[in-house]
């Protein structure tokens, strides 16, 4: 095939943040799309085969990005190429746009996605979110960002940020110390991310006051939260029980976001997640928003968004050997098939 030119015009300051470190940038979208890019001092070329103007298209909406602030890593990279040909991209440097807060240190928390902007905008216009995702995506952090801002606002009065005490897959034995410092553990991760936000001063005041509240999902029980901005987290691992215990809490002039990660439940077997059953019965009511973050949505290590999609292909491969596997054995024994489609339809 001949061989294709495209001249980008990218502005000289941003030209460096675009190429990366060691241009590793571009390296990625050389290797992705099998073109050359070079960097003519008052131009950047883009040569190669077929992949040639996908290739020219991620450059440009990525010195977009770094014309608005942004630092250009490799999840940067890896999104823009990934939203290639879908509907929003000749505006995804739009996301950028949107600052939620800045942090204690002076760093703006954005969406970095559009699946996060989408998140974020269903949390301005609903009274309760449900986010659900895999690890990484942002739900817990913009959702703290989030209930910051607002009640930096003065639109709620106070944060209540909560989680089922449940161990992931180990048995913690006896923990020392008094209730607080039992459950705290569980509840490090919201710890962290309002320090990060707030920062320790500014948390521990807040905190002191009771402005702000950080307790185990048991201590929600015979409370009504109103003027409240509430973040449920890990609600993978509710009870059905907890959930619609949580649920009817919420009172007048409050906002809660729920997140969770269906794929990483602790129950005990047998037990059915609340978030699960929630996000089932729910799903038509206005007023309540449903967010489902992906993998294209991670914005940790790129290795993590490599983990998940491992995984999720791991458990289709499984779940297309059992389907396949229950048809053999249907097609062998029709009319054990029929016996036990009659028993679960009793069940029902």
């Amino acid at each position: 095939m001949e061989q294709q030119k495209i001249q980008l015009n990218i502005p000289n300051g941003v030209i460096g943040n675009v190429f990366g470190r060691l241009d590793e940038n571009v390296k990625k979208i050389e290797a992705v799309f099998s073109v050359s890019v070079v960097n003519r001092g008052d131009s950047v070329v883009v040569l190669g085969g077929e992949g040639t103007a996908k290739a020219a298209a991620v450059m440009t909406k990525l010195a977009a990005f770094a014309q608005k602030g942004e630092i250009i890593a490799e999840q940067n990279v890896n999104y823009v190429i990934a939203s290639l040909g879908e509907d929003n991209f000749h505006e995804i440097e739009k996301i950028s746009d949107d600052t939620v807060c800045v942090t204690v240190s002076g760093r703006p928390v954005k969406p970095k996605t559009a699946g996060q902007k989408k998140y974020v905008d269903m949390i301005r216009k609903n009274t309760i979110v449900f986010s659900i995702g895999p690890a990484g995506t942002g739900k817990t952090y913009l959702a703290m960002a989030m209930a910051i801002t607002a009640f930096k606002n003065n639109a709620v009065n106070r944060i209540i940020l909560t989680r089922p005490a449940i161990e992931a897959g180990e048995k913690l034995g006896f923990l020392p110390g008094d209730l607080q410092q039992k459950v705290d553990p569980y509840l490090r991760p919201l710890y962290d991310a309002l320090n990060d936000i707030m920062g320790n001063e500014g948390f521990q005041k807040n905190f002191e006051k009771g402005l702000i509240e950080v307790a185990p999902l048991a201590y929600m029980r015979g409370r009504t939260l109103d003027n409240s901005f509430i973040v449920l987290d890990e609600a993978q691992n509710t009870t059905q029980e907890q959930m619609k215990m949580f649920l009817t809490r919420i009172g007048y002039g409050s906002k809660v976001v729920v997140t969770g990660d269906i794929t990483q439940i602790d129950l005990p077997e047998g037990k059915t997640s609340g978030l699960n059953e929630a996000i089932r019965i729910l799903d038509n009511i206005d007023d309540i928003g449903i967010s489902y973050l992906t993998s294209k949505d991670v914005v940790r290590h790129p290795l993590v968004q490599r983990i998940i999609n491992a995984y999720e292909k791991n458990h289709a491969r499984a779940a297309y050997r059992d389907n396949r596997e229950k048809r053999y054995r249907m097609k062998r024994n029709p009319s054990r098939g029929r016996e036990t489609g009659r028993r679960e339809a009793g069940r029902t």
